[in-house]
């Protein structure tokens, strides 16, 4: 079972470095607000930064997806938002950008705007019409597992059939098997029958079983809420330790790329876990 995918260019999978995707933010509304760029000039200088320090992509967001927030914008605003910061990111960097939205119609203007991965945290499911888009434009997309029923009893068992499913829809649509990347929902599922940190660790420890999907996995831990509850840190402006520490065992449990925040530091965990995982 090899795991390969080409995002807009960027080739990811078994046998090529451990990726990494640098998370930038244009929705005053995220949980953490590092991660956010207030005006051209930031969003410059953390584009130029990110780059510099090693990102081989980069993903921007318009809205913010934390489960426990009340963040929903109106279409209009997140098209807004997403499409100028995609043009001014575009004019400092030519690395990959990906389009952070569950929403088709904010999918197509992201690509329109220059962005060719669309990463949709839904895994498909929020919009019908986003497959279909992600087929005709896009160069690449990341299907993330998302929690849709309560009461689930086992993480890694319920991530993998969620993403199975969400590969029947990206398929049927006609999307090339290549072109798919998957990432199993940290910090998403809050409804388990288990602690939602608890079921965040599980899946962590036994990331490797989604190899039978045969796609890369892409890990988004950086400044995450189970990394808060664990160490006692309610802001996330204190958690790049655990952040770091939990992206080195990621990368020894076979993720393929990790979505960050802190691209410096967190290319040197991941290098360091490279070299010490098993060939």
């Amino acid at each position: 079972m090899t795991a390969y995918a080409n995002l807009a260019g960027l080739e990811v999978g078994d046998g090529f470095p451990v990726r990494l995707v640098g998370a930038i933010n244009v929705s005053p509304e995220s949980f953490y607000q590092g991660s956010v760029a207030e005006g051209e000039a930031s969003l410059r200088q953390k584009a130029e930064q990110m780059a510099a320090e090693g990102a081989d992509g980069l993903d921007i967001g318009a809205m913010s997806t934390a489960p426990y927030l009340q963040t929903e914008v109106t279409e209009a605003e997140e098209i807004q938002r997403l499409t100028w910061a995609i043009g001014v990111v575009r004019k400092v960097t030519a690395v990959p950008i990906s389009a952070d939205t569950t929403r088709s119609r904010v999918a197509l203007a992201a690509l329109d705007a220059g962005a060719g991965v669309i990463n949709d945290v839904s895994g498909l499911r929020h919009d019908p019409g986003m497959a279909e888009i992600v087929a005709r434009r896009a160069r690449g997309v990341i299907l993330m597992a998302t929690e849709t029923e309560p009461e689930a009893r086992d993480p890694i068992g319920t991530v993998r059939r969620l993403l199975e499913e969400s590969l029947q829809i990206i398929w049927k649509a006609g999307v090339p098997e290549h072109r798919v990347v998957v990432d199993p929902g940290i910090g998403f599922f809050r409804k388990a029958v288990i602690p939602w940190h608890a079921w965040d660790c599980e899946v962590l420890r036994r990331l490797g079983d989604l190899r039978t999907l045969e796609h890369p996995v892409l890990v988004g831990l950086s400044r995450k809420s189970f990394i808060g509850h664990i160490l006692g840190q309610p802001d996330p402006a204190d958690r790049l330790a655990g952040s770091l520490a939990t992206t080195a065992i990621a990368v020894m449990n076979g993720a393929h790329l990790i979505r960050t925040h802190d691209v410096g530091p967190t290319r040197e965990a991941v290098r360091m876990a490279e070299a010490l995982r098993p060939g």
